[in-house]
């Protein structure tokens, strides 16, 4: 049975549908049939016929017609390929003939295609795929062993990096660290004066103490003293006194080479302190803070 014979019946369908011309009750009575005689002894004539046909890709197999289930090979058509089918077929598509109410497919046959070999790239051990993966595992866990350490060195390197510039970035500035030094010409100071300085925003007092004046506060006893301390314990050189000028009351700046003991006083509250830097009168409670220095040379002393 040919597609051709089912003409008659589809021209009854058209017939009986223009005289149901409101389509109420026969048309959906006939959609029922021709979905029944589809499923039934006729859905073998009722399917599609496509044809496996030339892409925009290379040739490929002779004519092929599939009809149900089956796929023969018809020797009659000749081979399909861009060269057969120029100017018959879309350059940029399939194409397709099919029947009434069929469904239509493509199938194309990808026969040239090359797997990729990954050879080159894989190790020798493991290029057997009969071979048992565990007779290779000796140098797979030594390239392991190798990626771990190599790993574990540059992560360790690159924390240490990270943890030294964040320790790094709270340091101080290089302007702040010239600040926190300055260098004194020792020979600019006279023997029995005092000199202020400007030091880390504060006073600082270096005192060219004279022989009378070591050998007077050498001889004080430290329980006069309220905040006793020794005088060799506050110098370095006993010529030379160095403390910063802030009272330790309220934070005044005492005036030098006045007081009753000839040192320092403070005008605000009337601290006296002696030629050491020492508390001997009034409110502060504790000596003059001596700061850090040293001297490079007999000349010259650097403070902080």
């Amino acid at each position: 049975m040919d597609v051709t014979s089912l003409r008659p019946y589809v021209k009854f369908l058209r017939a009986v549908r223009r005289l149901d011309t409101q389509g109420r009750f026969l048309w959906p009575c006939l959609k029922m049939m021709s979905l029944a005689a589809r499923s039934g002894a006729f859905s073998p004539y009722m399917q599609a016929t496509a044809f496996t046909v030339a892409g925009p890709l290379k040739a490929l197999v002779p004519g092929v017609v599939v009809k149900g289930e089956k796929v023969l090979l018809d020797t009659k058509k000749p081979f399909l390929c861009r060269e057969s089918l120029s100017g018959q077929s879309p350059k940029t598509g399939p194409a397709v003939s099919v029947s009434i109410n069929g469904r239509a497919g493509v199938r194309f046959a990808h026969t040239d295609i090359r797997i990729p070999d990954f050879s080159d790239y894989r190790r020798p051990e493991v290029q057997d795929p009969n071979k048992p993966s565990n007779e290779s595992s000796e140098s797979r866990r030594a390239f392991s062993y190798l990626l771990t350490g190599a790993t574990a060195v540059v992560s360790v390197y690159a924390a240490k990096t990270v943890v030294t510039q964040f320790v790094s970035s709270m340091s101080a500035s290089a302007d702040v660290l010239a600040m926190s030094k300055i260098e004194i010409k020792l020979s600019e100071i006279p023997e029995g004066k005092n000199m202020t300085f400007k030091w880390r925003g504060k006073p600082l007092f270096v005192r060219h103490r004279t022989e009378k004046e070591i050998a007077a506060e050498d001889a004080v006893s430290l329980a006069e003293l309220r905040d006793p301390q020794e005088d060799k314990d506050r110098v370095i050189n006993p010529k030379w006194v160095i403390v910063i000028g802030v009272c330790t009351h309220l934070g005044c700046v005492p005036i030098s080479n006045a007081g009753d003991y000839g040192g320092y006083y403070c005008p605000c509250h009337g601290s006296h302190y002696d030629a050491s830097g020492r508390i001997r009168k009034g409110p502060a409670p504790l000596n003059l803070e001596v700061p850090y220095y040293e001297f490079p040379d007999d000349d010259t002393v650097v403070v902080g």
